[in-house]
């Protein structure tokens, strides 16, 4: 007698029968960062995101709960490569403090010229639509932005040190001021087109830290 089918569970497939499971998720993610960087969460459909990746619709929740686990997962993808992004700049010792800073600042410009200012910040975007968003992004979107404050904070330190900047400079304060008013200029940025708000801002932090 012929053996009776294995019948498939639902949910995820054990990774053993599938070796390209973390290679699906990962263009999930992918695709999923370049929509929400672009489009944002709430315009942002699961069925743009399967058809762009090329992943079967009913195949998303093997990787994923649901689109709000998919969130949480992408906000945590971004926060790793943004800080990836950001230490590549903050950390070059062969510059000065505040120039690590301009350094971050210049390559920024370089990333939304690229995509031809249609993508800003996925962190930016998805604080901007918060009130409708599921509530347990609230504190992950917290916790990046103190994440990116904190570099921030430890290379204005370095620049107090160095002379760059006054010595009763509030680093954390003021980290936290850069990451307000950054995520303000990518927005204008993005509204208008070019580069123009992030070299305004830029010119007038280094302008406050230096005088402060």
């Amino acid at each position: 007698m012929e053996n009776a089918p294995v019948k498939r569970k639902r949910g995820r497939p054990p990774k053993s029968q599938n070796a390209g499971y973390q290679d699906t998720r990962q263009a999930l993610i992918g695709v999923g960062l370049a929509a929400l960087t672009e489009k944002g969460y709430s315009y942002t459909g699961l069925d743009e995101i399967l058809r762009q990746a090329s992943v079967p619709k009913g195949s998303f929740y093997h990787y994923f709960e649901n689109k709000e686990a998919f969130g949480k997962a992408l906000i945590e993808a971004y926060g790793r490569f943004f800080a990836g992004k950001l230490e590549r700049s903050l950390s070059d010792t062969s510059l000065r403090p505040l120039a690590r800073i301009q350094a971050f600042v210049e390559g920024a410009k370089t990333g939304m010229q690229k995509f031809d200012y249609r993508r800003g910040c996925l962190i930016g975007n998805l604080g901007q639509e918060m009130a409708a968003l599921p509530e347990s992004f609230r504190d992950l979107l917290r916790e990046t932005f103190k994440d990116w404050e904190s570099r921030i904070a430890r290379v204005l330190k370095e620049a107090q040190q160095a002379g760059e900047v006054p010595g009763h400079l509030s680093p954390d304060l003021t980290a936290r001021f850069f990451w307000i008013g950054w995520e303000g200029a990518v927005l204008r940025a993005k509204l208008e087109k070019n580069a123009q708000p992030l070299d305004q801002f830029a010119e007038g932090f280094m302008t406050l830290v230096r005088s402060s």
